[in-house]
């Protein structure tokens, strides 16, 4: 697959372009940025990959595919650009600014006959895929309850105004997570913290309480601007609890200068002093580190178009995830428990 990313912020440059050169089947065949300082770090990043200065050169250069990495306010327009040209999409999230929107972009895409996936990235976390081998294995028996916590010291990474906020942004990853592990949400309830004022107005941290239709409640919570850093886990069954305090690690070392690329088989595991613990009746146990593999993502998109595997995320399953987040802000508003009542039409998609 020939594959071109648009836009080379921190999206583009940190989470995208490393993992795409770390894919199987796919080759980088081009990057859209305006910028003459962002197009020189693409030289020394990925050199002599092709710059461009607008979406269409790309694919008048030839592509079988996209990645949309530019802020949300832009993202509707490229994606319907992108899947009117004939190009396989795939969005960062949030892919859309509301359920709506999701639905909008869901339907142009089977109308072209084309993919459209969701970077939904962290569900390739080494804590999550450590938490998911727990699951399927059963060592928790039912679960009813689990505690998600992911705060950053970054205010300076905030994007402010009316399509920006930590919801949309980390509350994207946290929240789908959860759904994608335990189902689909029945109610929410949030609380939100709020900087700046008018249309800067933005929410800084967030907790959010959901009740899934298994069973199972979720209380997920994040900031970025109370100067204090953390990623934990606790989720608790019937037969034992399993707890996490790790690290962001793919992150980490993609932002130290290292590359999936590089070596493979060691990257994405947690360090061993910071495994999660499980505890039941048979004691404590350390379990080892699943490996954190963002890149497996863009494998599987890959594949995706060659018929050999489904969608890693079909942006018509992340349309929930847009319910969702909606109905946190609206709980966070109102003070009282929203009950999502998802009226999004069957497209197909798991």
């Amino acid at each position: 697959m020939r594959l071109g990313v648009v836009g080379y912020g921190m999206g583009g440059r940190y989470f995208h372009t490393p993992f795409i050169q770390a894919a199987n089947g796919i080759e980088l065949v081009g990057i859209v940025t305006r910028s003459t300082e962002r197009a020189a770090q693409v030289e020394l990043d990925a050199p002599g990959t092709p710059v461009y200065s607008s979406l269409g050169e790309l694919i008048d250069a030839g592509v079988d595919a996209v990645t949309i990495a530019t802020p949300p306010a832009t993202r509707r327009e490229l994606v319907l650009e992108a899947l009117s040209r004939g190009v396989h999409v795939v969005a960062d999230k949030p892919f859309a600014p509301d359920p709506a929107g999701g639905v909008e972009l869901v339907r142009a895409a089977e109308r072209a006959g084309l993919m459209l996936s969701v970077f939904q990235n962290r569900r390739w976390d080494a804590d999550i895929r450590t938490l998911k081998a727990v699951l399927d294995g059963g060592r928790l028996g039912r679960v009813w309850r689990i505690e998600s916590r992911f705060d950053l010291d970054e205010p300076s990474t905030l994007y402010y105004g009316p399509a920006g906020g930590l919801l949309r942004d980390l509350g994207a990853h946290l929240v789908d997570q959860v759904l994608w592990l335990f189902g689909p949400a029945a109610s929410v309830y949030a609380r939100m913290d709020w900087r700046g004022k008018g249309d800067d107005r933005t929410d800084s941290a967030f907790v959010i309480d959901i009740d899934h239709e298994s069973g199972v409640h979720s209380t997920v919570s994040a900031t970025k601007a109370n100067h204090f850093q953390a990623r934990q886990l606790r989720v608790y069954g019937i037969d034992g609890s399993y707890y996490s305090d790790g690290t962001d690690v793919q992150a980490g070392a993609v932002f130290a200068g290292r590359r999936p690329s590089e070596n493979p088989a060691e990257w994405g595991y947690e360090l061993e002093e910071r495994w999660g613990t499980l505890r039941s009746v048979h004691g404590v146990e350390k379990v080892p580190s699943e490996q954190g593999s963002y890149q497996s993502f863009y494998s599987e998109f890959a594949a995706a178009a060659s018929g050999d595997l489904p969608q890693p995320v079909p942006g018509a399953q992340v349309i929930h995830t847009l319910e969702v987040l909606d109905a946190a802000r609206r709980a966070a508003v109102s003070g009282e428990v929203v009950r999502v009542n998802s009226t999004t039409p069957p497209f197909g998609c798991e």
